[in-house]
Parts: structure tokens; C-alpha cells; sequence
């Protein structure tokens, strides 16, 4: 008896979840669809779900206590100086300015104050930062990591330059 009533759940879940990913896909593929059309969109970081971005982008993620936090500030005119640099090596910037809010980011990568965390196309976390980082010291960074490196010698093979002189 208890058996048939946990497969009536299963079964009753798993319909539901059936039913809801389209509306999932659809939320990732705008975000993605929105980052392909004008990679120096800004993102906050409720319209994003980080593991939507895997093997299709590099997330930088700026948390702050405020939009009006000097270090934010800082941060937010580096990157938009140099929006290619960061574009050709597929990074996408989230913004978290909101503690309260308690994102999914927020949650995930647990800041404290001002912090600048860069993801790799895996997921995995490269580096925070509790200073705001210059778009040359990012990209260098980023030049370094395996996947980065594994696209730089695939484009190569290509007969492709080099995005981004990595």
C-alpha cells in the first residue's frame, strides 16, 4: 500500500515537472538569446539561473550591499570600458546590489560585502576578488584557464586567430 502511494507521488511529480520546462527553457533562452544579441548586457542576478550559463558562458558576478557602494561603482565603469575584451571571451556580467533579495547567486557564492567572482564555462569558480579588478587583469585570468586555452587551440586548428590574443 505505501509503496503504490509513493509511485502515485513519483508519478504525479514527474508529470509536473514534464509540464514545466518549457517555461524554464524559455526564461534560460531569453537570458542567452538577450547576452547573444548584445554580449554588454548587465544581468541582475534574479533573472539569471547560473547553471543555464554552463558551457556557454563565462559569468563575472558583482555583488554589492548597494548600487551606490563605491567598490561597485569602480567595478561597473572597468567593465564597461572595455566590453569587447570581456564579449570575444564569452564572459556575461551579473549584478547582485540586493543582500536582502537572497539570489540564487547569492545563496551559491555566499559574498560578504563588495566581491567580484569569476566563473569558468564549467561552473567552477576561478577567482574572487574583494577589490575591483580591471578588465585587462580579468582577461589575463581568464587567458589562463584549461577551457580557455582548449578554445584558443581549437581556433588555431581552425585556422582561426586567436579571439582576444589568448
Amino acid at each position: 500500500m505505501l509503496m503504490t502511494m509513493i509511485r502515485a507521488a513519483v508519478l504525479t511529480l514527474l508529470i509536473t515537472l514534464l509540464q514545466a520546462p518549457p517555461v524554464l527553457a524559455q526564461a534560460a533562452g531569453d537570458v542567452i538569446a538577450r547576452w547573444t544579441a548584445d554580449q554588454s548586457t548587465v544581468f541582475d542576478a534574479s533573472e539569471v539561473v547560473l547553471d543555464d550559463l554552463l558551457w556557454v558562458a563565462r559569468p563575472i558576478v558583482v555583488f554589492a550591499d548597494s548600487p551606490d557602494q563605491p567598490q561597485f561603482l569602480e567595478q561597473m565603469r572597468l567593465l564597461r570600458a572595455d566590453a569587447t575584451g570581456l564579449a570575444i571571451r564569452d564572459v556575461i556580467i551579473i549584478v547582485d546590489t540586493d543582500p536582502a533579495a537572497r539570489s540564487a547567486a547569492r545563496q551559491l557564492l555566499r559574498p560578504r560585502g563588495f566581491s567580484l567572482v569569476l566563473l569558468d564555462k564549467d561552473g567552477r569558480v576561478n577567482f574572487r576578488k574583494p577589490d575591483a579588478w580591471s578588465v585587462r587583469e580579468i582577461t589575463r585570468q581568464i587567458d589562463k584557464m584549461p577551457l580557455r586555452l582548449q578554445e584558443v587551440r581549437e581556433r588555431l586548428g581552425q585556422g582561426l586567430a586567436p579571439a582576444g590574443g589568448g
